[in-house]
């Protein structure tokens, strides 16, 4: 089977792929990895050398293919799963969470959390991204706190210290902003240590929540708040959709499947409760 994979070095797809591989155990199914580097011309080769090697199955990371990718992919002779995204138009069987309402939860959290300025910080605007970024903007919109001078984003790839560089020009523009969304946990780290560098109070005097819920973000001083994404369950499950294409005796399957995420509340956001019987 074909894999695409916009990384190979983002901790977030090493989840992934240890779910797709955990899945094919014992299974006649062997994978063959293409990693397109975030860009959709090499996406799109790929896709078009791996059809021509005539695959069992084909898995995609997202749903922003080119015209030409989607095409490719819908006239496929074999079972093609998209991934770590979800689609009302998927262009065959699709896996995955909300990007854009785990956006719109954060921003919730931060909100009944008591922060009144928060901020963003973003890098590497790939679709995922820019969508769960959309949803913070849009709950932030929704209660009159959305403010484009606290929107910091950069094209440039995802790193602690981007993190922190972020969170400094943040602060020069908007010094009294109170909290950030980071739409990475790499970028949250960066921006706790930056904090702690500046000697900010976090959690009561400044809020940093991360996305995904990567493995170091426990262990951080303090723990990390983030969104918890069930990345090693859509590898398992991308693989499971396959299989059962495959298998006419599995009947019928669903062709989109949508799994929850959940936020990890630890020390780096205030807790709802306190901050309500705060004086």
């Amino acid at each position: 089977m074909g894999l695409l994979v916009p990384s190979l070095t983002n901790a977030v797809f090493a989840d992934f792929l240890r779910g797709v591989y955990d899945a094919i155990e014992d299974t006649s199914l062997t994978i063959q990895i293409g990693n397109f580097r975030y860009s959709p011309s090499k996406e799109e080769a790929l896709i078009r050398t791996f059809l021509h090697q005539r695959p069992a199955g084909l898995i995609v990371a997202g749903v922003n293919q080119t015209d030409a990718a989607r095409r490719m992919l819908m006239e496929a002779p074999c079972p093609v799963v998209q991934t770590m995204e979800t689609s009302d138009q998927p262009v065959d069987r699709i896996i995955g969470f909300s990007q854009y309402a785990s956006g719109e939860m954060v921003a919730r959290h931060l909100i009944d959390a008591g922060y009144r300025r928060p901020g963003l910080l973003g890098a590497r605007m790939d679709p995922r991204a820019q969508a769960r970024i959309a949803g913070y903007r849009s709950g932030l919109q929704a209660v009159g706190l959305d403010d484009a001078r606290r929107m910091f984003t950069t094209p440039q790839p995802s790193s602690v210290g981007m993190g922190g560089q972020l969170l400094s020009d943040l602060l020069a523009v908007a010094p009294d902003t109170d909290a950030v969304f980071c739409a990475n946990d790499d970028l949250a780290a960066g921006a706790l240590f930056e904090a702690q560098r500046r000697g900010m109070r976090v959690p009561d005097s400044f809020g940093i929540c991360g996305f995904n819920d990567l493995e170091m973000s426990r262990h951080m001083v303090p723990p990390l708040t983030s969104v918890s994404t069930p990345r090693y369950e859509v590898g398992r499950g991308a693989i499971d959709l396959i299989r059962a294409a495959l298998d006419p005796a599995s009947g019928e399957t669903p062709r989109r499947i949508e799994l929850d995420v959940s936020m990890s509340l630890r020390g780096t956001t205030r807790s709802v409760q306190t901050e309500r019987t705060a004086p």
